[in-house]
């Protein structure tokens, strides 16, 4: 009887599916081409449960989750049911898939702007936010005065995110800076790029960088008295902040666990590449993002 009500339930949300009016935040033909492949595994023996629905109405779900920034459980009821949405999110940034897409889009992207799929240059910057009363990581940061968590953030010189990490918003940007840092291994990096806040403590994070994995790290320091004046390098990563910013789901930190805060971050910037990269979007123009706030 179950497995029947089940195959009943499934067969509805796949009717649904096909006959819903579009959401601004649905995936294009195109877009969902691109990182189909991600998502298609075949089951070899032919066991297991079939998935709920079609996998790509999931993905537009979570889309419409981080771009419209309502809780899970407010998702429109002509979307798949939000627990089934909720728990397949939550696996793929458990196994690593949203940060599998960033990375082969990231590569694809640079590509076609005539540059190494791999970046040389890595800027790193950190951004404190608000949490809300939900539990999981929290901390204070004296000198944001922001009681929250930390996203700790990565990008190439065109801004195009490398790797999250979100922590507690106590933890100091020199010692983040390890948590973030420590699990990358690109090829070709050569150099991280930050500002002052990353070397109060000394040479420290210079010389991890150095005898661990052979990069050089560059201080960018603000010019004292100097008024408003746009620092080398440092603007690309705040304009990525900037991009993400547009998702409102990012506004404050409602997560419980860091592993779904990074996925959504990663799936902000997978969702600003495939605009990027797919024909039919005027998001961007000259290289900037515009979208309706």
């Amino acid at each position: 009887m179950a497995d029947k009500k089940r195959r009943n339930l499934n067969a509805i949300r796949a009717l649904r599916a096909l006959s819903r009016e579009p959401y601004d935040t649905d995936l294009g033909d195109e877009e969902w081409t691109v990182i189909e492949p991600f998502f298609s595994k075949e089951k070899r023996d032919g066991r297991g449960r079939p998935r709920g629905c079609p996998i790509r109405e999931v993905v537009n779900a979570a889309l419409y989750v981080v771009r419209a920034g309502c809780p899970w459980r407010m998702l429109p009821h002509d979307l798949p049911e939000w627990k089934y949405v909720h728990h397949q999110f939550v696996q793929w940034c458990d196994d690593g898939t949203w940060a599998r897409i960033n990375t082969a889009l990231r590569r694809t992207l640079r590509t076609e702007e005539g540059r190494d799929p791999e970046p040389s240059v890595g800027i790193i910057d950190s951004q404190s936010v608000k949490s809300t009363e939900v539990k999981g990581v929290r901390g204070f940061d004296g000198g944001k005065k922001v009681k929250g968590a930390k996203r700790h953030i990565v990008v190439d010189t065109l801004g195009l995110l490398i790797s999250v990490v979100v922590h507690s918003a106590g933890i100091h940007d020199n010692q983040g800076a390890f948590l973030v840092l420590a699990p990358l291994f690109p090829p070709r990096m050569a150099k991280i790029i930050a500002d002052g806040g990353y070397g109060v403590h000394g040479t420290t994070l210079a010389d991890w960088l150095f005898r661990i994995k052979g990069w050089t790290l560059e201080i960018v320091r603000r010019i004292a008295d100097a008024g408003f004046k746009v620092l080398p390098h440092r603007w690309k990563v705040e304009r990525t902040f900037a991009w993400l910013g547009r998702y409102r789901r990012l506004s404050r930190h409602y997560e419980q666990r860091s592993a779904t805060a990074e996925g959504i971050v990663y799936l902000a910037s997978i969702r600003l590449m495939l605009r990027r990269l797919t024909t039919g979007h005027t998001d961007f123009k000259d290289g900037s993002p515009r979208m309706a706030a």
